[in-house]
């Protein structure tokens, strides 16, 4: 038996719980259970807005743990070696996305902390083919938000193209991850954060930021790009009455509030309107090689387990400077 934080009915807060330890298969690993990160998509789950999940339901899908047993056939990772387990947990590979190459939409993909079983326990298992080593430069507590804050983050970035000066609403886990990647890119970068978030625009001025605002400011000057952590749909229409002709903005939330109607014009000039959606196993491998290169360091605050509801709110109500991580000891 494990202990785990269990969703049992959406909108209601998790129970701690005994439950069976989880069985592995020929291609999984037992993993246990270091740290895991909480994410925004984890409250997302909680409160609906997320329309599928398998329930009951151990959430978390930024998880880093060691390797204590595993299938007949996994020849990735060995007994107690560290890893981490991301969001995307399996793809089919022979729909149409996934033989193209873009198994982050893969028709019939499972999910960590969604569809499969997740990291608020103390045991987890996971299928070794969507496992990442992970650098030996992070602790436990520092690698968990590289798990999703990082990879999504740094796929948004991608999509943002070659911008030269970005701008990044939503100053969390995320943001301070990508912002830090922006800046050793030669990137300029404007932080837009909560109105009368103070604090978060000092956050964002210590890790390289050019300038700090509320989401409703004008930047200093036009941007190429911008990318929005923050699940806001209203943002959309700022954020494109700020970029250049020519630029994109990214939406990275897996779930958004919905866009309003906004005028033509601020679209014309060939901007761009995009989603992310997911991510792939080669975003991994680029962006955990490139992490310790650019000196990425995670600002991270720690809780129990048990205080896994303490940290869900802290997360909703803008309290976490940086990333908010559960740890098992």
């Amino acid at each position: 038996m494990m202990r785990a934080m269990v969703l049992e009915k959406i909108g209601t807060p998790l129970r701690q719980q005994e439950v069976a330890l989880p069985e592995c298969g020929a291609d999984d690993v037992l993993i246990k259970v270091l740290a895991c990160g909480v994410c925004r998509t984890d409250l997302h789950i909680l409160d609906g807005e997320l329309s599928a999940p398998k329930l009951p339901l151990i959430p978390g899908h930024e998880i880093v743990g060691h390797v204590v047993a595993k299938g007949e056939r996994v020849e990735r990772f060995v007994v107690g070696q560290r890893l981490g387990v991301p969001w995307l947990g399996h793809t089919c590979g022979h729909c149409r996305y996934c033989l193209a190459g873009r198994e982050n939409l893969c028709e019939d993909a499972r999910f960590t902390g969604y569809t499969l079983n997740g990291g608020y326990a103390e045991y987890a298992v996971a299928d070794q083919h969507y496992c990442f080593a992970l650098p030996q430069s992070y602790t436990d507590t520092e690698a968990a938000p590289l798990l999703c804050a990082g990879l999504i983050g740094y796929r948004a970035l991608k999509l943002a193209g070659d911008a030269g000066c970005l701008g990044i609403y939503g100053f969390g886990a995320a943001a301070h991850i990508i912002a830090q990647i922006a800046r050793w890119q030669g990137r300029k970068v404007f932080a837009f954060t909560r109105p009368g978030d103070a604090a978060g625009q000092r956050f964002a001025t210590e890790l390289g930021a050019t300038w700090a605002g509320d989401s409703t400011a004008a930047p200093p000057e036009e941007m190429d790009a911008a990318i929005l952590f923050a699940p806001v749909g209203a943002l959309v229409p700022q954020a494109l009455r700020h970029t250049a002709k020519g630029g994109t903005v990214v939406c990275a939330g897996i779930h958004m509030s919905d866009i309003p109607g906004f005028p033509y014009s601020i679209l014309w000039g060939e901007r761009i309107v995009r989603s992310v959606a997911n991510l792939t196993r080669r975003d991994g491998e680029e962006f955990f090689k490139i992490a310790p290169e650019a000196g990425i360091k995670t600002a991270v605050e720690t809780f129990r387990l048990e205080q896994a509801n303490e940290a869900l709110e802290h997360l909703r109500n803008g309290c976490v400077r940086g990333a908010a991580v559960l740890v098992m000891e």
